[in-house]
């Protein structure tokens, strides 16, 4: 079965993230054999070596180098015999060449997640500010060639966030609903619970787990 959801979000009022659900799917990879100079423009992103230009034939932007010639890389290191290397000084030398490139789809780290987090929280604030309708309720969907975004905020703030592929037709409007009424079952009305921290119950891991599955199997036409 195709998951259609990827990941779900649950953003503070301060913009802190306090909860993420992330589907588990296989991570794409894509080899090819590579005669000098290599057409994909490498550079080291986050301690890897990470395709920033020149997408084609199934290696996408962002998509890192995972091995080379059979040699698993690990972050931008490249293990040569006894020697470690630079992957990315290696594929720059001709002498190297016909190579075997592995390259795999990015994952997101937690970090990465606090990050987005904060930052659509601000991006939520700027669209409230610029929007021309008074009362505006801010960004609600965000539609993508590669994703859509769906966010419903409380009236206290908290944001609920459900990002699904392109060509979703999930009811995200009641899925939102639901996941804001499973908020309050199972966090606000744990008296453990404290407002604004990171949600740590396994009940509540166990009910979006339930509906994200009843979300999934119901595309298009989910009711609740």
């Amino acid at each position: 079965m195709t998951n259609h959801i990827q990941h779900l979000f649950i953003i503070n009022r301060a913009g802190s993230l306090i909860y993420s659900w992330e589907a588990r799917i296989e991570t794409p990879e894509v080899e090819k054999t590579y005669e000098w100079p290599i057409d994909v423009h490498l550079e080291e992103v986050d301690q890897k070596a990470v395709v920033v230009f020149g997408e084609k034939e199934g290696v996408k932007l962002r998509y890192y180098v995972k091995s080379v010639n059979g040699e698993v890389v690990t972050g931008t290191r490249l293990q040569q015999g006894a020697l470690q290397v630079n992957v990315l000084e290696y594929l720059q030398e001709e002498d190297n060449y016909p190579v075997t490139v592995r390259f795999a789809a990015p994952t997101v780290s937690t970090n990465e997640k606090i990050i987005l987090s904060s930052m659509f929280h601000s991006l939520f604030t700027i669209a409230v500010q610029l929007s021309p309708c008074p009362k505006s309720s801010g960004v609600e969907v965000l539609e993508t060639t590669q994703f859509k975004l769906f966010c419903l905020q409380s009236r206290t703030g908290v944001k609920f966030v459900v990002i699904t592929s392109a060509a979703s037709n999930i009811a995200a409007d009641s899925l939102l609903s639901k996941m804001y009424e499973l908020y309050t079952d199972f966090a606000l009305k744990n008296p453990f619970y404290s407002i604004d921290m990171p949600i740590r119950a396994q009940k509540f891991d166990e009910a979006i787990k339930v509906l994200l599955e009843k979300a999934e199997k119901s595309n298009g036409a989910v009711t609740f």
